[in-house]
């Protein structure tokens, strides 16, 4: 089959209610060509021969060797295939087998018994029992656990992969490795799978498109992805052992691999590493490791590291060190979180205070109450926006969706510009760099001169507008799409200035996966007044994030406050 590299669903269409019997060839073999063109420079001579061999199959045997790379298992019975587009099942497998794309039970396999025995219930292994030595049979109301581990007990691996084939053919997907690193090169992840085709060609999902030719390669060297798919694999890794060995073991193998492995790596796999640890520290400090949470803490800056890393110093008497941390956290903070810790903190380990008001409790009990009725006590913001409209204004839920969705429809072109070269693929949702400080350095220019373009709301209004009606349906992670959407923007660009607009654009600019949260829940306004309102009930706190774009609008003139709500019970005589 040709390995041409063609999109056949990248124009316009109309969607269909289901696919063609074999849908997912087209998808793979598409995966495997664009793989092929662009990292070529990249693949061993091994998984060049895989693509050639592949490409040689029949068209049947391409789609059940696919059947079985899509699947989360490796190990099939054979009798119980049954694939309407595939038409001779047995010559199929025949082929497959003689080109090395399965292979047969046996041996070579012992380690991975279990998933084996999995595919066979637990009377179809009793059945196995009456075969091998009738006279020795376990009852049948032995668990099949219980009945597995007697069975490799009793038996040689060998000998139960004879029996067990006698019952019915179990074959071996291969290649596994080489297709994992083509889905992997291809989407640049390990979290993203070929049903991206499925949702898009169904009409679930709108992709941005994109011109191929102007797509950018995510690696570019192969020890960029062996790196990366390395680090994803160990996560993987550590959500499973997690459930079954004890703390210790843990960090003795994290610290072994970060050891043998986890130096050098390349720069490309470093947020995904940074994020492993902070995975594993955090889970080893749950487990009151908190030494060895402290020590693999230790190997990243990245937010909550530095917080975690005093907190566990305070707890291990090392009050020095973390007196020190906390002044390096407050001279550059990464985040709402680190800047209001660091002082916080550094407050109560200065005074020798058992107890601090943090900044944030401060602002809540300084805040002004208004009365609202109790039968709003699970959903206070309505309760919050009927205070309101009863006091002659407008109002609406205004929390992070409004602010975001101007920044995305405001930005999308910039966002989703091929030539910043973050975009890989033609299924790809966000930049590569989307939640990285790299979003900001690379796009400064773009969104500069686009907040000086749009001078004025009239200019502001038109582009979103535009933006609204041209992009409406196409995923953005930062634009909802539904009646109204709009309109919330429409009435924030109404109330603020552009050049207070500009600010607040910029801020989440800076550092998209943090400064898209914490904004006020409510906007109220009426012909002559306006503020964005943080509500709280009495057993609410207000967060790091929250309180910074307090500050923040208080800065630039935004008009913004924190509202406790208290309870009032309701006179029934007047319901």
């Amino acid at each position: 089959m040709s390995a041409e590299l063609t999109d056949p669903f990248a124009q316009e269409q109309v969607f269909p209610t289901d696919l063609p019997p074999k849908y997912y060839l087209e998808y793979f073999n598409y995966v495997l060509a664009f793989v092929r063109k662009r990292y070529a420079h990249i693949l061993h001579e091994s998984e060049l021969e895989f693509l050639d061999n592949y490409e040689s199959l029949s068209e049947d045997a391409q789609c059940l060797f696919i059947r079985f790379s899509n699947r989360s298992k490796s190990f099939f019975r054979t009798n119980s295939l049954s694939y309407s587009e595939i038409e001779d099942m047995p010559a199929v497998l025949t082929e497959l087998l003689e080109r090395d794309f399965i292979e047969t039970l046996c041996e070579a396999h012992e380690s991975r018994f279990g998933e084996v025995i999995d595919l066979f219930t637990k009377p179809e292994l009793l059945e196995v029992t009456k075969l091998l030595e009738p006279d020795v049979m376990p009852s049948k109301s032995i668990k099949k656990p219980d009945l597995v581990r007697w069975l490799l007990h009793e038996y040689d691996f060998g000998v139960l992969c004879e029996v067990l084939g006698e019952m019915e053919p179990v074959v071996k997907v291969s290649f596994e490795a080489e297709v994992m690193l083509m889905k992997f090169l291809f989407f640049g992840n390990r979290y993203a799978d070929m049903t991206e085709f499925v949702v898009r060609d169904l009409g679930h999902v709108r992709f941005q498109s994109f011109d191929e030719q102007y797509l950018s390669i995510q690696f570019d060297t192969r020890k960029d992805a062996d790196d990366t798919l390395m680090v994803s694999l160990m996560k993987e890794t550590f959500d499973v052992i997690k459930q079954d060995l004890p703390p210790e073991e843990i960090y003795d193998w994290f610290m072994n691999w970060q050891a043998a492995s986890g130096t050098g790596l390349s720069h490309k796999a470093l947020p995904s590493f940074n994020s492993f640890i902070l995975k594993v520290s955090a889970w080893l400090e749950r487990k009151k490791m908190l030494s060895q949470a402290l020590t693999i803490y230790q190997l990243t800056n990245d937010a909550p590291a530095r917080e975690r890393r005093v907190r566990l110093l305070y707890n291990l008497g090392e009050i020095d060190e973390a007196l020190a941390l906390c002044e390096e956290i407050s001279e550059s903070p990464q985040n709402a979180d680190e800047r209001f810790f660091s002082l916080d903190f550094y407050e109560k380990i200065k005074n020798k205070k058992a107890r601090t008001v943090k900044r944030t409790t401060q602002a809540l009990k300084a805040a002004e109450a208004i009365e609202v009725p109790i039968s709003y006590r699970f959903r206070v913001e309505f309760g919050a926006i009927a205070y309101y409209q009863e006091q002659g204004y407008n109002a609406f839920f205004s929390e992070n969706e409004p602010w975001r969705a101007l920044f995305g429809l405001l930005f999308w072109d910039i966002i989703y510009d091929t030539n910043v070269q973050t975009i890989h693929n033609p299924l790809q949702r966000i930049p590569s760099d989307f939640f990285l400080p790299d979003f900001y350095f690379k796009r400064s220019e773009q969104l500069k001169e686009r907040l000086a373009a749009a001078h004025s709301r009239e200019i502001i209004d038109e582009l979103v507008t535009q933006t609204f009606t041209d992009k409406y349906g196409i995923t953005n992670v930062l634009v909802p799409w539904y009646d109204g959407a709009l309109e919330k923007v429409l009435t924030l660009t109404s109330l603020l200035s552009p050049e207070k607009i500009h600010k607040i654009m910029l801020e989440m600019a800076l550092n998209l996966r943090e400064n898209t949260r914490g904004f006020p829940d409510l906007l109220v306004w009426n012909d002559d007044d306006y503020a964005f309102i943080e509500i709280k009930s009495p057993t609410d706190h207000l967060s790091s994030r929250q309180l910074h774009w307090q500050h923040f609008f208080a800065e630039h003139g935004v008009q913004s406050r924190i509202v406790r709500v208290n309870w009032i019970k309701e006179d029934i005589s007047l319901i």
